[in-house]
């Protein structure tokens, strides 16, 4: 049974990040991180995806089972939260002809995805988009929703371990991202591909970039590199949910051990190596990524764009600004779109000059 003032602070990024509306609401209701106990994380969350689905909100419904089996599933109440947030997201997009399902076999695991854009006559530019050790594909479903407007072909997948990718999160699991690309040679333009990769998964997309020649470009959000698996210092002050979750996922007992992960840190020749860019968005108070990361990223890759922030992991007060510089970059990344990369300069300009006014609230 988790901590819940941790729970809820990490599960807010994750709940604004999907349109939830009232999540403050269902978080006030919970009593409890107990298996299957009424008033509990996942049995409150699981209550506001079926009032959801009943009032016809089949993606709002599947948002709210991704919640409900935050961080990981760890039992019967957050399995069946999984399966309904998948089943949920199926039956919204078959109201659609734009998206599709794909499944590929990684070392015997099954890895399963969404897509959009994908075409065999007009292959596009390629859009690899990834979340965290806790976040779910089903949450991509602007990003997919999005595909014809900016012009690419895009994929959405989980990171090892994570929703309905069966593989285990070790310092090797890269590779399947490579195989997702070779399952598709026929119906994108996979030599041009971008990896949208945030958080845990930008490190595997970071060895993924410097192994596979047809990624042209690397967008994340707070990803370690080297530092976070190394430091004895910073270790100790990761919070608890992150070392539970990535227990689970590399199948290490962390929290008994006290050990950081030494085996997923990058070489530096990796990093040094980078023939691609790399744009990373930095928050000065990460409670997760240690600084380091951003300095060891400015020492050794030849290629790097930074936004860095005054906030926390994730940058969750930041989120629009974020989306649209990080949109922006992906586009400019993959040569698409030039005179809308121009209007989103313009319209990122007005954001952080209002930023920047005395007395300007922050979202």
């Amino acid at each position: 049974m988790r901590d819940l003032a941790e729970l809820r602070q990490f599960a807010r990024l994750h709940a604004r990040g999907q349109g939830i509306a009232d999540y403050e609401a269902v978080l006030a209701g919970i009593t409890s991180d107990e298996e299957g106990a009424p008033g509990s994380w996942a049995c409150q969350w699981s209550a506001a995806a079926s009032a959801a689905r009943d009032r016809g909100d089949l993606l709002g419904a599947s948002a709210r089972y991704a919640m409900a089996r935050f961080p990981y599933v760890d039992g019967p109440a957050r399995a069946q939260a999984q399966e309904g947030c998948v089943r949920s997201f199926d039956a919204w997009r078959r109201g659609r002809d734009d998206i599709e399902p794909l499944e590929v076999t990684v070392d015997g695991c099954r890895v399963r995805a969404w897509a959009a854009g994908l075409s065999a006559a007009d292959p596009r530019p390629l859009l690899v988009v990834t979340g965290g050790i806790v976040s779910v594909k089903e949450q991509w479903a602007p990003v997919l929703a999005g595909a014809g407007r900016i012009g690419m072909a895009v994929v959405v997948t989980e990171m090892p371990g994570v929703g309905e990718n069966a593989m285990r999160y070790t310092p090797q699991s890269a590779g399947f991202l490579s195989a997702l690309l070779d399952s598709l040679g026929d119906r994108a333009d996979t030599a041009t591909t971008i990896l949208m990769a945030l958080s845990f998964s930008g490190h595997l997309a970071l060895r993924c970039a410097a192994e596979d020649a047809r990624i042209r470009g690397v967008v994340t959000v707070g990803a370690p590199a080297r530092e976070f698996f190394l430091d004895p210092v910073w270790w100790p002050r990761v919070p608890r949910i992150t070392v539970d979750t990535l227990s689970r996922l590399t199948g290490t007992k962390l929290a008994d051990s006290g050990t950081p992960l030494e085996d997923w840190a990058l070489p530096t020749e990796i990093l040094t190596g980078l023939r691609v860019p790399l744009a990373y968005v930095s928050c000065l108070r990460d409670e997760i990524i240690p600084g380091s990361e951003l300095a060891l990223l400015r020492d050794h890759v030849r290629d790097l764009r930074v936004l860095e922030y005054d906030d926390v992991h994730g940058a969750p007060a930041h989120v629009a600004e974020t989306r649209l510089w990080t949109l922006a970059t992906i586009l400019r990344m993959a040569g698409r779109l030039p005179v809308a990369r121009a209007g989103m300069g313009l319209a990122l300009g007005l954001m952080r000059a209002r930023r920047r006014l005395p007395g300007a609230t922050r979202h």
